[in-house]
């Protein structure tokens, strides 16, 4: 719970009776590695902070070799599907924790509460929406003004970790190529 407190002290002071008031809402997760913790066409009730591990966001298919995956997110990032969380909608989408995952949630229902409660809720909101908005940002414009063998790059001077925990096969989707082609790029390389 101390890092998803340090990650907030470092954007806002919290006071301790609005921490201790959203700290009893958290619930800790422990999600083994290639579980898949929401389905599609499930809601999505809750927003989680990821205290270690890796998780994949990706649109599942008949044959799994052509799963979409258009996310990950880290250790400290929020994690959700968050359109299906703020709508209350059955998600497009699934989420997968690749490596085990440790997370620490709050549901759709507490976080209504500490919005009403405390000043937390709203930076908790805010944040999440702006990491979420600026990252399906970065993906589409990567996607339009970048090569495939440029967006492998940049992916790997930002994340160089992900190659060790990462299958290439996802990797190949987040990029948007086949994985021969993505076995191609890393030749060239």
């Amino acid at each position: 719970m101390e890092q998803i407190k340090a990650y907030l002290d470092q954007v806002a002071t919290i006071s301790q009776e609005d921490w201790a008031f959203f700290k009893s809402k958290l619930q800790r997760r422990v999600i083994p590695k290639k579980a898949v913790f929401l389905k599609i066409n499930i809601i999505e009730n809750h927003i989680s902070f990821i205290e270690s591990g890796v998780v994949r966001l990706f649109i599942p298919k008949d044959n799994p070799e052509k799963e979409i995956t258009f996310g990950f997110s880290f250790k400290d990032q929020f994690v959700s599907a968050y359109d299906s969380f703020l709508s209350q909608t059955p998600s497009a989408y699934q989420l997968q924790a690749l490596t085990e995952t440790t997370i620490v949630s709050i549901t759709y229902d507490d976080l209504q509460t500490v919005y009403k409660t405390t000043q937390i809720g709203n930076l908790i909101g805010r944040l999440t929406a702006e990491r979420l908005f600026l990252l399906k940002s970065k993906r589409e414009q990567n996607l339009l003004n970048l090569t495939a063998e440029e967006r492998y790059i940049k992916l790997f001077k930002e994340r160089p970790e992900l190659i060790k925990v990462i299958p290439l096969k996802y990797i190949s989707s987040y990029i948007g190529v086949t994985a021969q082609a993505l076995s191609r790029i890393r030749k060239r390389l």
